[in-house]
């Protein structure tokens, strides 16, 4: 039988054991990979996946996606939110990880997936920003807007 301090122990290590099972996804760098990848092989479309994998997303990388959500809206006139920027088929994922370990420095990690093969291996740069880690993925720049004259619409005839 545990006396009144073995069971303030037993309540602190449960305490403990379940506070430590339920970190956010992005308290470390392998957690926010993870994390992105689950949301991103669910998208197909679903606001609610895309909210949540663009919110594991490295500033730089929302940045990028909010200004092709601006041009796509600007250039279609019709309003799309920056994370419906993510489309589904972008994202193939070329083998199924079976590890993942992390080498940090700072405020940088860089995330190390093995899969089953020896070939099968990615490295993913991460950030902790915003009080968690965020994953980095590097978009190509958007290029300048080029606008070009348009032809004179008014009626003149040829002759």
């Amino acid at each position: 039988m545990l006396g009144p301090h073995g069971r303030k122990l037993v309540a602190a290590l449960a305490l403990a054991s379940i506070s430590c099972g339920n970190k956010p996804p992005d308290s470390t760098p392998e957690g926010a990979v993870r994390e992105l990848c689950d949301h991103l092989r669910r998208l197909d479309g679903s606001p609610k996946e895309a909210k949540a994998a663009f919110a594991l997303l490295a500033k730089e990388t929302r940045d990028n996606l909010v200004a092709r959500a601006e041009r796509y809206s600007g250039g279609s006139g019709k309003h799309i939110e920056p994370e419906m920027m993510l489309a589904p088929a972008s994202f193939t994922e070329r083998f199924s990880a079976r590890s993942l370990e992390s080498v940090v420095h700072g405020n940088y990690a860089i995330v190390r997936a093995r899969g089953l093969l020896e070939e099968d291996r990615a490295e993913i740069p991460c950030v902790f920003e915003d009080g968690g880690w965020k994953v980095k993925i590097d978009l190509p720049p958007l290029p300048p807007v080029v606008v070009r004259p348009r032809e004179d619409s008014s009626p003149t005839r040829r002759r």
